[in-house]
């Protein structure tokens, strides 16, 4: 589980990324002012950092630039101002990445994971460790999940999943050609995804195809079983 730390003097701000990101399956810390986020972002050794440009006791500037004296960690700042300066000045400070209030969810969630995927998944196939579950080989391809990491890979290349997708897809390649029904794959979501529902169920099942399948119209290993739900295939 991936560890984000959010730096924001809005208490109900704070709040509520809390809880979306948590619901996301982050482990999720909050700080509302800049003494408290150094101390946090030393204990709790997150994964990606949210910081709120304007804090009570210091300004997130300098909060980048001290962040940046011990840590190495993905700085996303947040903040109301949208002037260009503002943006670079951030950046030049140590931010990999800036995003303007007001922003929506899927936005935030998005910029958050391409900033974990550079960290963590980059890197070249002699590196992908041997942490790995599963390694099928489907019709002459290699596909691999790397549960320690919670990533998957075709073919030795990474596939950016979700976290509801990849969940889905561990599920499927550790009970292969057991078929799941929509009700059961609900249920193992739930955990992780409380807004899930049976049409986003059918959404993730068809994301997945688009990203393991060579012709994601006429899937080979993840199946549909007519009247049931869906089952994992090595050979199709």
């Amino acid at each position: 589980m991936y560890k984000i730390l959010i730096i924001e003097d809005d208490q109900i701000m704070g709040e509520m990324l809390a809880m979306y990101l948590s619901e996301e399956g982050f482990d999720v810390q909050t700080a509302d002012n800049g003494r408290k986020g150094i101390d946090l972002a030393k204990e709790f050794s997150p994964d990606v950092i949210l910081l709120d440009m304007m804090l009570p006791d210091t300004s997130g500037i300098e909060l980048c630039n001290e962040l940046r004296s011990f840590s190495t960690v993905p700085i996303l700042v947040d903040s109301m101002k949208t002037d260009v300066s503002e943006r670079v000045d951030a950046l030049l400070a140590g931010a990999d990445d800036y995003i303007c209030k007001p922003f929506s969810m899927r936005e935030l969630t998005a910029k958050i994971g391409a900033m974990i995927r550079r960290t963590h998944f980059y890197q070249s196939t002699s590196e992908v460790k041997d942490e790995i579950a599963t390694t099928l080989s489907c019709n002459g391809e290699a596909i691999m999940l790397d549960v320690e990491k919670r990533a998957i890979y075709v073919n030795s290349f990474f596939v950016e999943t979700t976290f509801s997708e990849f969940e889905i897809m561990r599920l499927f390649i550790t009970n292969e050609e057991k078929v799941f029904s929509r009700e059961e794959l609900l249920n193992e979501l739930r955990g992780f995804d409380s807004f899930v529902t049976e049409r986003a169920m059918d959404v993730h099942i068809a994301n997945l195809r688009k990203k393991v399948e060579i012709n994601p119209k006429e899937p080979k290993y993840i199946k549909t079983v007519w009247g049931i739900g869906y089952k994992f295939v090595s050979k199709g």
